[in-house]
């Protein structure tokens, strides 16, 4: 089992740290405009071509839809039972319903529960998408454009992937063979871009990152015994929801409470440890699932 587990975790955070110390030693380096190819061409693509490849029926999936959104959102709601002095409220909420399921969530889940589960694990990046660049930037900034997520293109590409799943006939061969080989470029760049953000931040006050991040590990916890107890969900699901609720906190949403002006320093502090935390925490989780679920 400990080899097993290595061979999951390793590679994930072995592509990070390269990412990480590629961006200590480039320290002008920049990335905005690969990132901004990742989530506006190959995160699409990877959605849209995993999607004809494991096609996800709304109808059959609709218990998984619904306990992703309730692990979305009950987190947050738990959260505003806490406080953290300095700390405002729509910092701590944001931070915790939203995380890292892009970036590490993806590979991570491939690899540890096989990418047959590669429809259902894109399923729940997209839910993720689609409730923060709506709710979630609502909660930053009541001034936010509300249709902001009728943007993002990862949310039509999962629209399209969806309606052409069971009419493959109406798809060329070429389009689903590009959209595929632009699709295997989103992991990797999508762990590689992650050290290299993480590089750049600085730790503040590592007390309160730190109990903020075991708050949200405890509402996590919460949260899927809750769905799990409510709602019929077979193991395969409960395996996904499990690592999603006790993933790190997404770095987008430091960029977000940037762009914001919604506490960024203390944001990532607590995106920062989060993720560092997530080195013994994920590793643990695996471990937990394969073994008993």
């Amino acid at each position: 089992m400990l080899l097993t587990l290595l061979n999951i975790v390793v590679p994930v955070f072995a592509v990070v740290a390269v990412g990480f110390v590629f961006g200590r030693r480039q320290r002008h380096g920049e990335m905005g405009f690969i990132n901004l190819a990742n989530v506006a061409v190959f995160c699409p693509a990877l959605v849209f071509s995993a999607l004809i490849d494991n096609p996800v029926s709304p109808g059959e999936s609709w218990p998984l839809i619904l306990a992703g959104v309730l692990s979305i959102l009950l987190p947050g709601l738990l959260l505003c039972l806490f406080r953290f002095p300095g700390l405002e409220r729509r910092t701590l909420v944001v931070a915790g319903m939203f995380r890292n399921t892009g970036n590490i969530g993806i590979p991570l889940m491939m690899l540890a529960y096989g990418a047959d589960q590669l429809g259902a694990i894109i399923l729940l990046f997209v839910l993720s998408n689609l409730i923060h660049f709506s709710l979630g930037l609502f909660i930053l900034s009541r001034d936010a454009g509300r249709w902001q997520w009728l943007q993002n293109p990862i949310i039509w590409a999962a629209v399209l992937g969806m309606l052409l799943a069971d009419n493959t006939a109406l798809l060329p061969a070429f389009v689903y063979t590009t959209a595929d080989l632009l699709g295997q470029m989103a992991v990797p760049l999508m762990l590689f871009a992650l050290g290299v953000r993480l590089s750049g931040g600085e730790m503040g006050d590592l007390g309160l990152a730190f109990r903020v991040n075991l708050a949200y590990l405890l509402v996590g916890a919460a949260s899927f015994a809750l769905v799990a107890w409510l709602l019929p969900l077979g193991n395969d699901w409960l395996r996904l929801l499990a690592l999603s609720v006790m993933l790190p906190p997404a770095v987008l949403n430091y960029l977000l409470c940037e762009q914001y002006r919604c506490q960024p320093d203390k944001m990532a502090s607590i995106v920062l440890l989060g993720n560092a935390m997530a080195v013994v925490t994920i590793p643990l989780v695996v471990y937990l699932t394969l073994t008993f679920l």
